[in-house]
Protein backbone atom coordinates (compact mmCIF):
# COMPACT_ATOMS: atom_id res chain seq x y z
CA UNK A 1 0.00 0.00 0.00
CA UNK A 2 1.54 3.31 -1.06
CA UNK A 3 1.50 6.17 1.40
CA UNK A 4 0.39 9.52 0.01
CA UNK A 5 2.99 12.23 0.25
CA UNK A 6 2.16 14.63 3.05
CA UNK A 7 1.91 18.32 2.26
CA UNK A 8 4.33 20.75 3.84
CA UNK A 9 3.74 23.59 6.28
CA UNK A 10 6.66 26.02 6.45
CA UNK A 11 7.19 27.74 9.81
CA UNK A 12 9.56 30.66 10.40
CA UNK A 13 11.96 30.24 13.33
CA UNK A 14 12.50 33.76 14.69
CA UNK A 15 9.34 35.42 15.93
CA UNK A 16 7.20 32.30 15.44
CA UNK A 17 9.02 29.53 17.31
CA UNK A 18 11.79 31.51 19.06
CA UNK A 19 10.28 34.59 20.74
CA UNK A 20 12.98 36.91 19.25
CA UNK A 21 12.05 39.89 21.46
CA UNK A 22 15.26 41.85 20.74
CA UNK A 23 15.51 41.12 17.02
CA UNK A 24 18.82 39.87 15.63
CA UNK A 25 20.73 41.49 18.51
CA UNK A 26 24.10 39.67 18.40
CA UNK A 27 22.87 36.60 16.50
CA UNK A 28 22.34 34.46 19.58
CA UNK A 29 19.13 32.57 20.21
CA UNK A 30 18.35 34.18 23.56
CA UNK A 31 14.60 33.89 24.20
CA UNK A 32 12.35 30.99 25.17
CA UNK A 33 9.81 29.65 22.67
CA UNK A 34 6.71 31.59 21.73
CA UNK A 35 3.86 30.42 23.96
CA UNK A 36 2.10 27.45 22.40
CA UNK A 37 4.77 26.77 19.75
CA UNK A 38 5.66 23.27 20.95
CA UNK A 39 2.05 22.05 21.05
CA UNK A 40 1.20 23.75 17.75
CA UNK A 41 4.09 22.16 15.87
CA UNK A 42 3.26 18.75 17.30
CA UNK A 43 -0.35 19.16 16.20
CA UNK A 44 0.63 20.30 12.70
CA UNK A 45 3.15 17.47 12.40
CA UNK A 46 0.46 14.84 12.96
CA UNK A 47 -0.89 15.62 9.49
CA UNK A 48 1.76 17.62 7.65
CA UNK A 49 5.49 17.71 7.13
CA UNK A 50 6.77 20.73 9.06
CA UNK A 51 9.77 22.59 7.70
CA UNK A 52 11.37 25.32 9.80
CA UNK A 53 12.80 28.08 7.65
CA UNK A 54 15.26 30.72 8.78
CA UNK A 55 17.81 33.03 7.20
CA UNK A 56 20.13 32.14 10.08
CA UNK A 57 21.33 29.09 8.16
CA UNK A 58 21.73 30.78 4.77
CA UNK A 59 25.24 29.82 3.56
CA UNK A 60 25.71 33.39 2.28
CA UNK A 61 25.57 34.67 5.87
CA UNK A 62 28.69 34.65 8.00
CA UNK A 63 28.37 32.06 10.77
CA UNK A 64 25.54 30.10 9.12
CA UNK A 65 27.28 26.78 9.77
CA UNK A 66 27.30 27.35 13.54
CA UNK A 67 23.74 28.75 13.50
CA UNK A 68 22.34 25.37 12.41
CA UNK A 69 23.99 23.69 15.40
CA UNK A 70 22.69 26.43 17.72
CA UNK A 71 19.13 26.12 16.40
CA UNK A 72 19.12 22.33 16.78
CA UNK A 73 20.48 22.59 20.35
CA UNK A 74 17.91 25.30 21.23
CA UNK A 75 15.06 23.22 19.79
CA UNK A 76 16.16 20.12 21.71
CA UNK A 77 16.63 22.09 24.94
CA UNK A 78 13.04 23.31 24.66
CA UNK A 79 11.53 19.90 23.82
CA UNK A 80 11.20 20.21 20.03
CA UNK A 81 12.07 16.87 18.43
CA UNK A 82 12.81 16.12 14.80
CA UNK A 83 10.19 13.68 13.53
CA UNK A 84 7.71 14.71 16.21
CA UNK A 85 7.55 18.50 15.82
CA UNK A 86 9.42 19.19 12.58
CA UNK A 87 11.07 17.40 9.67
CA UNK A 88 13.76 19.76 8.42
CA UNK A 89 15.42 23.15 8.88
CA UNK A 90 16.32 25.23 5.84
CA UNK A 91 17.10 28.75 4.66
CA UNK A 92 15.31 28.16 1.35
CA UNK A 93 11.62 28.85 0.93
CA UNK A 94 10.20 25.34 0.52
CA UNK A 95 7.19 24.50 -1.61
CA UNK A 96 4.44 24.54 1.00
CA UNK A 97 0.72 24.54 1.56
CA UNK A 98 1.12 27.58 3.82
CA UNK A 99 3.84 29.76 5.34
CA UNK A 100 3.56 30.75 9.00
CA UNK A 101 5.71 33.85 9.37
CA UNK A 102 5.53 36.82 11.74
CA UNK A 103 6.60 39.18 8.94
CA UNK A 104 4.26 37.79 6.31
CA UNK A 105 1.78 39.97 4.47
CA UNK A 106 -1.29 38.24 3.12
CA UNK A 107 -1.90 38.80 -0.60
CA UNK A 108 -5.30 38.83 -2.29
CA UNK A 109 -4.68 41.67 -4.73
CA UNK A 110 -2.32 44.66 -4.93
CA UNK A 111 -4.77 47.21 -3.49
CA UNK A 112 -5.29 45.07 -0.39
CA UNK A 113 -1.57 44.28 -0.10
CA UNK A 114 -0.53 47.94 -0.32
CA UNK A 115 -3.23 48.94 2.18
CA UNK A 116 -1.97 46.32 4.62
CA UNK A 117 1.63 47.37 3.97
CA UNK A 118 0.74 51.02 4.72
CA UNK A 119 -0.66 50.02 8.11
CA UNK A 120 2.80 48.70 9.04
CA UNK A 121 5.31 50.79 7.10
CA UNK A 122 5.40 54.18 5.38
CA UNK A 123 4.88 54.46 1.65
CA UNK A 124 5.67 57.60 -0.34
Amino acid sequence: MSRRKRRTVAVDFDGVIHRYSKGWNDGTIYDPPVDGALAALERLHRRYDVVIFTTRVNPAMRGADTQMDEIVRWLERHGFRKGQHYDAITHAKPAALVYIDDRGLHFRDWDQALDEFRTRYPLS
